[in-house]
């Protein structure tokens, strides 16, 4: 498949289908996704590290988030994308 070629909500339904990623939802207002064990494993002094995506509204909010925060740039550019 050509990924250059498919719509954002396609991605993002294919992901939501075979199980790669949540909806997505506002970690200000709806929380950080987390299972049991993790709340769980905060609570007794553990740090377990949950990856997030974020969704930009635009090529210029990606921009802006990525000059406020350093690890959104290297993150990426230490996976190599």
């Amino acid at each position: 498949m050509d990924w250059t070629k498919i719509s954002f909500d396609l991605w993002m339904e294919a992901g939501i289908i075979n199980g790669f990623v949540g909806a997505p939802i506002c970690s200000t207002h709806d929380g950080m996704p987390t299972s049991a064990d993790e709340d769980q494993q905060y609570e007794d002094g553990d740090d377990p590290c949950i990856h997030i995506l974020r969704l930009y509204s635009s090529s210029e909010h990606k921009t802006e988030v990525e000059e406020n925060h350093s690890p959104s740039v290297w993150r990426r550019t230490n996976q190599g994308l």
